[in-house]
């Protein structure tokens, strides 16, 4: 079963199912990406319904987002957009961004620490607001995800959004799964790194998807380099395992900071 962007095994949203499973119907990420949005609204399937964020320790509904009735006569890539966005705060929920540009929220069902583990809980929780660890941006009553922050890549003093490159990559036909990651750099001190999974029938050399890139995003946001694998790792809900894939480029060193 591969992760929501892999084009070959079916639609995938929050509460959304693939029916390529060899287990049966489950449930799976919600997309990140408005180019798949886009892809999973206008299939025969269209399995897109109601897209939610959370975390196990907001039990777990923070944000829900649909595409209400006044969005039918909108641009189909302004409408996936918009529902890329993680939505409106559920009932109870309060959200706001603060200084560093990350995600806080508050509620009656946010959990009040991790057990036995003070000094981590007083790193999430501060004066009543739960820190997701996620950046992003208020627009009106919507809230949008940027990227984690951990995996922000700076690069050159610059903060480029993981998730902006790969929904770029994942618009190029060639490219069935992508993950992309910061990577050592002595100039830069990180680089950016695309690791693709191409589509069975494709044929595309890095350099291609390098200038697909460039072409769309501008130098600061292109991969240095693009490695081409067989499958990308995963965690047990089905996430991009971005720590592991990481650690085969940072080996050796203490922190993942260059």
């Amino acid at each position: 079963m591969k992760y929501s962007i892999d084009r070959k095994n079916g639609l995938i949203s929050s509460m959304t199912v693939s029916d390529s499973s060899p287990h049966g119907a489950r449930a799976k990420p919600a997309p990140k990406w408005p180019t798949l949005v886009r892809e999973q609204s206008r299939s025969p399937r269209n399995y897109l319904g109601t897209i939610a964020m959370g975390l196990t320790e907001t039990a777990p509904l923070l944000t829900m987002n649909r595409a209400p009735a006044e969005w039918d006569g909108v641009d189909p890539g302004e409408r996936a957009r918009r529902l890329s966005r993680a939505g409106v705060p559920a009932v109870g929920v309060r959200i706001r961004v603060n200084d560093e540009g990350e995600v806080c929220a508050r509620s009656n069902h946010v959990f009040e620490g991790y057990w036995n583990q003070p000094e981590e809980t007083a790193t999430a929780i501060v004066d009543g607001w739960f820190h997701t660890g996620d950046g992003g941006y208020r627009e009106g009553a919507y809230v949008a995800i940027s990227d984690r922050k951990k995996d922000v890549i700076i690069t050159g003093g610059e903060n480029v959004s993981s998730i902006e490159v790969e929904d770029c990559l994942f618009q190029h036909p060639a490219v069935a799964e992508v993950a992309v990651i910061g990577v050592p750099d002595e100039k830069w001190g990180e680089a950016v790194k695309a690791v693709v999974v191409l589509d069975p029938a494709a044929n595309v050399a890095a350099e291609d998807l390098i200038s697909w890139v460039k072409s769309q995003k501008g130098s600061v946001n292109t991969p240095k380099t693009v490695d081409f694998v067989d499958a990308i790792p995963l965690t047990a809900v089905g996430k991009h395992d971005k720590p592991t894939l990481r650690k085969q480029y940072w080996g050796g060193r203490t922190r993942a900071v260059n």
